[in-house]
C-alpha cells in the first residue's frame, strides 16, 4: 500500500496562531474582548486572501511556464523550415553553403553535386506528383549510403549536394559511385516500367576554400558526365582544373 506524502502547508505556523487565538477567545470571550473577535476575522480573511493569491500565482506560473515551452517550439520550427527544404527535409541550398564554408574555415572537404538525369521528361510525361515521388526516392538512397558525418542538401528542383567533410578525393569518388549505383537500382515505379539515374560531379578541395569555387568545380565535373552520357561519375579538384588551363 502506498503511503500517502504529506502536503506541506505554506501557512502552518498562522494557522496554529490562529487556532491558539481562537481557543483563548472562546475559553474565556469577555478575555481579550471584542478586539481579540476582531483580530481573528481580519486574520482569517487575510489567509483567504493570501492563499487565493497564491494560487493564482501558480496557475500563472504554470502558464508562463507553458507558453514558454511552446515558444521554445516554435523557434525551433521556424529554424528548421529556414535551414530545410519543405519537401524533402534535407537541407536547402543557403543552409548547404553555409555548412560549406563553415567546414572549409576548419578542414579539407569533398563536394558532390548530382542530378537526376530528364527529370523533365519525368514531369512533362507522368506529372508533377510522380516528380516529387521520384526526388524523395533519390533522397531516401543519397540517406542511405551517405557517411554518418556527411549531410545532404537540395540546391534545386532535382539537383542535390552531398558534404563530405574528412573525405579525400578517391573516397569520395568512391561515395558518389555508391550513391550513383543506389539511384540506378532504386525502384521508382514509374508508369512505364524505366527507370531513374543520375549524374554525378565531385569535387575535392583543401581547407581555405568556398561554397562558389568548389560548387563551380563540381558543377563542371556534372556538366562532363551528363555529356559522356549520363549516369556517371567524374571527379575534379583546384589543382587539376588550374592544369587544364596551363598553356
Amino acid at each position: 500500500m502506498q503511503v500517502p506524502v504529506p502536503v506541506h502547508d505554506l501557512f502552518d505556523a498562522e494557522n496554529q496562531a490562529l487556532l491558539a487565538a481562537k481557543s483563548a477567545h472562546a475559553g474565556d470571550p469577555d478575555q481579550g474582548g471584542q478586539a481579540l473577535g476582531d483580530l481573528i476575522t481580519a486574520f482569517e480573511r487575510l489567509l483567504r486572501e493570501t492563499r487565493r493569491l497564491v494560487r493564482r500565482s501558480d496557475k500563472a506560473e504554470l502558464e508562463m511556464n507553458q507558453l514558454n515551452m511552446r515558444l521554445q517550439y516554435l523557434a525551433a520550427e521556424l529554424e528548421h523550415r529556414a535551414n530545410h527544404d519543405p519537401l524533402t527535409g534535407v537541407l536547402n541550398r543557403a543552409a548547404i553553403i553555409n555548412l560549406v564554408n563553415r567546414h572549409f574555415a576548419q578542414q579539407d572537404l569533398a563536394l558532390i553535386v548530382l542530378d537526376i538525369d530528364h527529370f523533365k521528361r519525368i514531369n512533362d510525361s507522368f506529372g508533377h506528383p510522380m516528380g516529387d515521388k521520384v526526388i524523395l526516392g533519390v533522397v531516401a538512397c543519397l540517406q542511405a549510403v551517405v557517411p554518418a558525418a556527411a549531410q545532404v542538401g537540395r540546391v534545386g528542383g532535382e539537383e542535390f549536394t552531398v558534404v563530405l567533410p574528412r573525405h579525400n578525393g578517391v573516397e569520395s569518388e568512391q561515395v558518389a559511385q555508391a550513391l550513383r549505383r543506389a539511384i540506378e537500382s532504386y525502384a521508382f515505379d514509374l508508369p512505364d516500367g524505366s527507370g531513374v539515374t543520375a549524374s554525378f560531379g565531385v569535387c575535392w578541395a583543401p581547407a581555405g576554400g568556398d561554397f562558389d569555387t568548389a560548387y563551380g568545380l563540381a558543377d563542371e565535373a556534372l556538366f562532363i558526365a551528363k555529356r559522356a552520357g549520363r549516369n556517371q561519375v567524374r571527379l575534379t579538384s583546384p589543382s587539376s582544373h588550374a592544369a587544364e588551363h596551363v598553356v
